[in-house]
This record gives C-alpha cells, sequence and structure tokens, in this order.
C-alpha cells in the first residue's frame, strides 16, 4: 500500500503552519494558479483527512467533492499567475508570485509555509520546501486540490470561448488535439507566448501573413 500525505512535516513546526502548492506550470495555455491552506485540525473529521491526497492521483469527480469539503474546515486563499506575467517574468517566477500572493491573502498569518517542490516564494515567515509535498504532506495536498480544481473551472470557461483547443479535457498542455488545432485555428490570447511551441507558430503564422 503507497503512503498517504500526513502531518509529519506539519507536527515539525510551532505555531500556524500553511501548505502552499501551484499547478498548470508546465500549460501550454492559461494562467498557473497557487492555493495556501490552513487545515484547521481541532474541526477537520479524520474520514475526510484520508481522502486528501494529491490532486494527480484523484478524479476530477473526487477533487470537485474534496475542494468543496477542504474549505468547510480550513482557511483558504487562491491566486493566479496571468499569461502576462508568464510572458514577462517566466513561468518559474510566475509560479512563485502566484504562490506568494496566495499566502498573502489568507486570513489569518501562517508562521510556517510547506511549499512544494524545491523554490522557496518571497514570504514574511519561514519556508520549508518539499520535494513532492503534495504526496507527503496533508497541508500541501490539500492545496494542490484547491488549486487544481479552481483552474480546471478556468480552463472549461475558457473553451466555452475557444472550443477547437480540447482544454476542458487537456487544461491547456500539450495534447496531440491542442497541438494540431493550434496549427488548424492558431493561437490564442490565452496561449503563452514565452512557451517554445507557442513561440514557434507565432513565426508560422507571421510568414505565413507576409
Amino acid at each position: 500500500m503507497s503512503k498517504r500525505p500526513n502531518f509529519s512535516f506539519e507536527d515539525q513546526h510551532q505555531g500556524i503552519v500553511c501548505g502552499i502548492d501551484e499547478v498548470g506550470r508546465g500549460s501550454w495555455a492559461g494562467p498557473v494558479v497557487a492555493a495556501a491552506v490552513v487545515i484547521q485540525r481541532d474541526k477537520i473529521p479524520k474520514t475526510l483527512l484520508r481522502q486528501i491526497n494529491d490532486s494527480k492521483k484523484l478524479t476530477a469527480q473526487k477533487r470537485e467533492y474534496l475542494f468543496n469539503k477542504i474549505q468547510e474546515f480550513s482557511h483558504i486563499s487562491i491566486a493566479e499567475g496571468s499569461v502576462a506575467e508568464i510572458d514577462k517574468f517566466n513561468i518559474l517566477q510566475a509560479s512563485l508570485r502566484a504562490m506568494a500572493k496566495a499566502f498573502n491573502g489568507l486570513i489569518i498569518k501562517p508562521a510556517v509555509a510547506l511549499v512544494d517542490g524545491n523554490q522557496k516564494p518571497k514570504l514574511p515567515c519561514a519556508i520549508q520546501t518539499i520535494v513532492s509535498g503534495d504526496s507527503r504532506s496533508l497541508s500541501i495536498a490539500a492545496a494542490s486540490v484547491i488549486a487544481k480544481h479552481y483552474r480546471d473551472i478556468l480552463m472549461t470557461r475558457m473553451a466555452n470561448d475557444f472550443p477547437h483547443y480540447g482544454w476542458e479535457s487537456n487544461a491547456g498542455y500539450g495534447t496531440q488535439h491542442h497541438i494540431k488545432a493550434i496549427e488548424i485555428h492558431g493561437v490564442t490570447v490565452h496561449h503563452r507566448q514565452s512557451f517554445a511551441p507557442i513561440s514557434k507558430q507565432m513565426v508560422k503564422e507571421s510568414s505565413a501573413n507576409n
């Protein structure tokens, strides 16, 4: 049986601890989304904790259920790094900025932030980075669920306006369907122009128009 996330990292610290994660870093379209979550450990049912896991290991239906339930027993904050920010600062910096915005949006101020990965956003508190944190820390796993479901909703809304690209199912990632749609229908305002596949397509479109 594979290990599930738990509170072992949270228990290493004093004071309020939040988990921070982002989703959409590798996507070709749409914003990167970060979430910060402080689980109210004295209120959240153990049966619910046992269901929280890395968002990538959960079905869309399960993520939606947990998205709603986690908010009942947690303080949460969600922030976006826009396509404009991604193209201006690069995807890593846009991700770190979104994490910082999510942290600063919390109504309570944690003493410690557990951050997924190995890069530290600029935060006014102690930071512990945890590689594969979304499968090891319950706070980070909860943040991954919140960020992932929120971003999926955003991408589905964008897909309603730009139906050719399959964003409601591929979330903007470089699937074969998405690649083909870009070749046929071109680049949209939601595509990240700083990403190589998109910039190459824009060069092609520019050449074809000249």
